[in-house]
């Protein structure tokens, strides 16, 4: 792994734990300590220029990533690609954009003014993806959204960095099962997002998945301050496809119910 590659993901993970405190503490709950080999990092936008997909992800492919797997989110109305490293102990990367014209007149016209606001200067660099938002948004607007695409409100209150983090349970030691992963996050008093089960998935799609629920955050709006769902954790427990292989894609039905670990509505 180059060091410059080395020194984005360094970045990106300071941004994140900056959001997500409870991810620091979990790193140490589960790692004691140790390296914890991350399974995927996964980021949100909006399928406009000049912050759509293919964009952010040109900043991978320089890093070497290649194009995997393509998937559809209807009932979000999301689309979504994952990348691979040929270094196995780097992530995967899954970008999801959200498909705006498939909404509400309104709701387009506040995405057009976010993104407006970003140059595409700004795009061209790799800290783009750790770089947060690059727009005002009143409080009004950020309910708007939020009342047509909890994903929306999230990417406008946010901006761009990592939207989670993932453990690769195959690689967390001390642990063999999804399951124990869970009961000793709830021991720790974490708590998780029971959307689809505590288990998205299953050993029959050779992938089973399960996150937190998103931390929460003050986020400072155009006109005032509101306490809202950040960021979260996954974990990722992969089966193997072939001897020796593991299955290395994503269920769209299973990160459906992930994405909802942002969600407004599990706020308390």
């Amino acid at each position: 792994m180059s060091q410059q590659v080395q020194q984005f993901f360094e970045n990106l993970w300071h941004d994140y734990i900056q959001h997500t405190p409870s991810a620091a503490k979990i790193h140490q709950v589960l790692g004691g300590g140790a390296p914890i080999i991350n399974d995927h990092v996964a980021f949100r936008t909006f399928n406009i220029a000049p912050v759509n997909l293919e964009r952010l992800a040109a900043h991978f492919e320089t890093m070497g990533y290649e194009a995997k797997g393509d998937y559809q989110f209807e009932q979000k109305k999301l689309v979504a690609k994952h990348y691979e490293h040929s270094d196995p102990a780097l992530p995967k990367i899954f970008i999801s954009e959200l498909l705006v014209e498939e909404f509400s007149d309104k709701l387009q016209k506040i995405v057009h003014q976010l993104v407006s606001q970003v140059s595409a200067s700004a795009v061209e660099k790799s800290n783009i993806l750790y770089s947060g938002t690059h727009w005002q948004i009143s409080s009004a607007d950020y309910q708007s959204l939020l009342a047509e695409s909890e994903y929306a409100a999230w990417l406008a209150a946010f901006g761009f960095r990592a939207n989670h983090f993932t453990v690769s349970v195959n690689h967390l030691p001390g642990f063999e099962h999804l399951e124990q992963v869970n009961e000793k996050l709830k021991q720790e008093g974490f708590r998780l997002n029971t959307s689809g089960g505590e288990i998205k998935g299953s050993k029959e799609v050779l992938l089973e998945q399960s996150s937190t629920l998103a931390d929460q955050t003050v986020v400072r709006f155009s006109d005032t301050e509101k306490r809202i769902p950040s960021c979260f954790y996954e974990f990722a427990k992969r089966y193997e496809e072939a001897p020796n292989k593991l299955y290395s894609g994503f269920v769209a039905a299973s990160a459906d119910k992930i994405f909802e670990s942002t969600d407004a509505k599990h706020a308390s």
